[in-house]
């Protein structure tokens, strides 16, 4: 019997209350057309209903690839677990699956996309579920969120902490999943699959096994199909014996607006000379100085927001490949792409599976995690995950529990507060129009990082801004670094929610931070 057949068909056979985990990054790796065709079955015949969705990693964005949103419709999911939400600009109206969750239509959950993986892995060998120690005093914790974004998930708990021998552990059940929705480039005909054109295999694997294991489904959406017997073994990341149903979408998009580009799939290497390199202003001054935090040799986590353009920062200077970047959805090295592509890498040098790549993350197997903050906290915390005006503007926490746990090293970077209008000249900073809102607040509003837990476990926690540079020293935020041009009292001290402490050794910020030309201060920090 052959696996081939159409969208409408697969789809038919996901029955209602089925809980269905979909393989996807944003645009990235999204079975699109799958979910579009699942969602028009229950527009049309009400069924299937009450599913329960599970998405390690957001399915869908705000630019072409409607993802989870072809879904969101009243009655078609009960609940949503996801390690990340799509997300887009503040201007745009919010996907239609944070408007329901928003008006409580839907159970949601926010788990970390790590422990998600982990969860589907523990399904795939019949094993109870997840003992593990990330998130623990954030909002993963019960005793915060427990993971709950709304009011209907809080009525039922998907996390628990207990006591293992004589330790606190937060212990996850098992969720087994009915059908898992896949994507790859090409399927022979008995649903050996490739990914010879994606940016990443993200969970793949995992969730088809995780599915098959458990009696379930597997649909593979595909760009093509090739004769059985026709794909070289080693290339296989999926084979034919976990796959029932295989759909092909010749149109399907690589990633978040991109329809091919091969240097994002590793089968090119584009000159360097060919990135966009950031215009100078004070976002690339950040930049530039949380590149000088960072050393020859390491392997550094890149993320989400002003920090994916340090990069670019090493590519200026001359220090390209000093250091290997390693992000969540499993590229190795090259150079992590921007915005909305955020997830895919050019010229990466490897591609690991997103589980293998969190458990690296997890046991902070890395040297260093440069990422982006809401908020500050008194106590050093961080909120990442949380707008409480905007909310689809952060996609919720996706792996950032996960790396940060442990990680040894932290570089958070992000502007003093929102809304400064900045402007720089003859190497000073000016602050034209203070902002209103306050970043450094006495408690922030969702605990996506403990700063309590951080210093318990000695990590090295730097905070780099526009103005200064801060570190968590002895569970206190402190002043260590000022910019040329700032007051220290008027327009850092007076300006966080706060008291700050000042470091006695106190320094001004290398001062060609601040100029147009390439600074030195990575390079001395090389030294």
């Amino acid at each position: 019997m052959s696996k081939i057949t159409n969208a409408e068909n697969a789809v038919k056979r996901i029955a209602d209350g089925a809980v269905v985990a979909v393989n996807s990054s944003s645009g990235l790796c999204c079975p699109d057309h799958v979910l579009q065709a699942l969602g028009e079955r229950y527009r049309a015949e009400r069924h299937p209903g009450r599913l329960t969705m599970v998405h390690p990693i957001a399915a869908g964005d705000m630019f072409g690839t409607k993802g989870i949103d072809h879904l969101a419709q009243d009655g078609m999911i009960d609940t949503i677990i996801a390690g990340s939400y799509p997300s887009g600009p503040s201007s745009a109206e919010p996907p239609l699956i944070w408007q329901m969750l928003g008006e409580n239509k839907v159970a949601a959950y926010n788990v970390p996309s790590g422990i998600l993986f982990d969860v589907l892995r523990e399904a795939a060998g019949k094993r109870p579920g997840v003992i593990t120690k990330i998130g623990l005093d954030t909002f993963v914790d019960p005793d915060l969120d427990g993971c709950a974004m709304n009011e209907r998930a809080r009525e039922k708990a998907i996390v628990r902490k207990i006591d293992f021998e004589g330790e606190e552990w937060l212990y996850f059940p098992t969720i087994a999943p009915d059908v898992a929705i896949i994507r790859a480039s090409t399927a022979d005909e008995r649903g050996n699959l490739t990914f010879e054109h994606e940016g990443a295999y993200l969970g793949a694997m995992e969730l088809a096994l995780a599915a098959h294991n458990c009696g379930g489904l597997v649909i593979a959406q595909v760009k093509r199909v090739a004769q059985a017997g026709s794909l070289r073994p080693h290339d296989v990341r999926v084979p034919g014996i976990l796959v029932d149903m295989i759909v092909e979408a010749p149109d399907q998009l690589q990633t978040t607006a991109t329809d091919y580009d091969p240097a994002i799939s590793g089968e090119l290497f584009r000159p360097l000379d060919t990135f966009r390199t950031p215009a100078f202003d004070p976002a690339k001054v950040i930049a530039r100085r949380v590149a000088a935090e960072l050393k020859p040799g390491w392997a550094v986590n890149i993320g989400f927001g002003i920090s994916a353009n340090v990069p670019r920062i090493f590519l200026e200077e001359g220090r390209h490949g000093e250091v290997t970047w390693v992000i969540e959805q499993g590229a190795v090295g090259g150079i992590p792409l921007l915005d909305f592509k955020f997830g895919c890498s050019s010229n990466a040098e490897a591609f690991v599976p997103s589980p293998h790549q969190f458990t690296y993350f997890q046991a902070a197997g890395f040297d260093a995690s440069l990422l982006s903050f809401l908020q500050i906290g008194a106590d050093g915390s961080v909120n990442v995950s949380k707008l409480a005006v905007r909310p689809h503007v952060t996609a919720g926490a996706g792996g950032f529990v996960d790396i940060t746990a442990r990680a040894k090293k932290i570089v958070f970077s992000g502007y003093f507060n929102a809304g400064a209008k900045l402007s720089i000249a003859d190497g000073k900073l000016s602050i034209d129009k203070e902002g209103k809102v306050a970043k450094l607040v006495p408690e922030v509003d969702q605990v996506s990082f403990s700063g309590k837990r951080a210093t318990a476990q000695g990590q090295d926690i730097t905070y780099v801004t526009e103005r200064c540079v801060l570190r968590l020293i002895d569970g206190k935020v402190t002043v260590t670094e000022i910019a040329p041009g700032i007051d220290l009292q008027r327009d850092v001290l007076d300006r966080a929610a706060f008291p700050l402490t000042v470091a006695p050794s106190l320094k001004p910020m290398q001062a060609d931070l601040f100029l147009p030309g390439g600074s030195s201060a990575g390079k001395e920090a090389a030294e």
